[in-house]
């Protein structure tokens, strides 16, 4: 199995995990408000949708998904929020319907792509395994809003490495996005995975580290926790700096959660 079929493989089970919590939903549960400030689960399945429809249109019509960047510069800071809300306004069984049906479409048309071919994108063109390895993020990080919403634990996966891996390589991005210099040196992350092991990345011999749990840092890079209420720990001054700003998503840095689970508006495209 290749590199690009192992993460849709892995993006194909994350939808269906999370379509297992909102596939038997009663009609007014779409309308739970979730812990992004004005966004109930309707928006959640909505923005994954309306996202989904946006790559697809990227892999299989260029011309037109520029056209599609063009008109969102017109509302950069809330064309995200537009989507979301267009595609929440329909009926919960229609939208639900729309969901499977895209990420369906979309899992068949990356398949048929070439592993190095680039799509373009709202920022810089994304290779296959990039752009199904940031759905699954987002798909995992928005069902986390679903899963706080209705009260669910969910048990963390291997899937998580995904998720935390996009977390360390957009360490220079977080820094950029909150107007600061990235450190010049890289840090060693070492992170308890589920299951055992750990997930390590970064030189052994990094002055600076951040070590804890694997679940407890992709909740913090995608901003789905507090930095208090996460078992991660920082060892030197600019790891220390970068867990107040990480980030896994592009875009401007998000309000992230209040100390305790509280909501706060997030910033995940």
């Amino acid at each position: 199995m290749s590199d690009v079929d192992a993460v849709l493989a892995d993006l194909r089970d994350e939808g269906d995990a999370l379509d297992a919590l909102v596939g038997g939903l009663a009609p007014e549960r779409w309308a739970v408000a979730t812990p992004a400030e004005g966004w109930t689960v309707a928006h959640q399945i909505g923005h994954l949708a309306w996202t989904d429809r946006q790559t697809l249109l990227s892999a299989t019509d260029p011309a037109a998904f520029q056209k599609a960047v063009q008109r969102a510069l017109v509302s950069p800071a809330t064309f995200v929020d537009e989507g979301a809300a267009e595609e929440a306004q329909a009926p919960p069984d229609r939208l639900l319907g729309r969901w499977r049906a895209g990420r369906a479409e979309l899992l068949e048309v990356l398949a048929g792509r070439a592993p190095g071919e680039k799509l373009p994108w709202y920022g810089p063109p994304m290779s296959v395994a990039s752009v199904a390895t940031g759905r699954l993020m987002e798909t995992w990080a928005h069902g986390q809003d679903v899963a706080d919403a209705l009260g669910v634990t969910r048990e963390p996966t291997a899937r998580l490495r995904h998720v935390a891996r996009i977390g360390v390589r957009a360490r220079n991005f977080a820094y950029a996005a909150n107007g600061l210099a990235a450190p010049e040196e890289e840090f060693r992350v070492e992170l308890r995975a589920p299951g055992g092991g750990v997930w390590a990345y970064g030189p052994e011999d990094a002055a600076q580290r951040v070590t804890g749990d694997a679940l407890g840092f992709c909740l913090l890079v995608t901003q789905r926790a507090h930095r208090a209420d996460v078992d991660v720990r920082a060892d030197g001054a600019d790891a220390e700096r970068w867990l107040g700003i990480a980030q896994a998503f592009a875009g401007p840095p998000g309000k992230g959660r209040q100390p305790g689970g509280g909501g706060g508006r997030e910033g995940g495209r």
